[in-house]
């Protein structure tokens, strides 16, 4: 096997891990990110609503961060998120404010509901029998011909 060979074969095998930098700017946005919009929530008034931030991930270049929002009651996660993401310029103003001493640049923000939860949920369900997918053929997703 050739070097060539071998450094291709790294790239496309060995998958980018965040670099503890990385973890740590993700983490110190995390923590400003749930201060903000709960901040916002509880100023508002708004009741019967929780925001949650699950994850923050950081580009390597640190240009760009990824937000996971967490919305309970569900039913209203793509309201709230497009209500954060007009709202964007704001966001990242207050958090510039919050963390002007720890990065010389706040990332781009972009916002995604986080769906892990109803994933896990719906896994603990097919475990515990009550959506069981080898009793209810039905259940099962049709697998799309590629």
């Amino acid at each position: 096997m050739a070097l060539n060979d071998f450094a291709t074969l790294k790239k496309s095998y060995f998958c980018q891990m965040e670099t503890n930098r990385q973890k740590k700017i993700g983490s110190v946005l995390q923590n400003d990110l749930v201060d903000i919009l709960q901040g916002e929530i509880r100023k508002n008034g708004i009741t019967n609503l929780v925001i949650s931030v699950s994850k923050v991930s950081v580009t390597s270049d640190l240009g760009v961060a990824r937000v996971y929002l967490s919305v309970f009651p569900q039913d209203r996660a793509q309201e709230i998120l497009e209500a954060v993401k007009s709202n964007m310029p704001l966001i990242k103003h207050d958090l510039a404010q919050r963390i002007k001493m720890q990065l010389r640049k706040v990332p781009n923000l972009s916002f995604y509901i986080d769906d892990s939860l109803d994933y896990i949920e719906k896994i603990d369900n097919a475990l515990a029998g009550k959506e069981n997918p080898i009793t209810n053929r039905e259940l099962l997703e049709k697998r799309k011909r590629s």
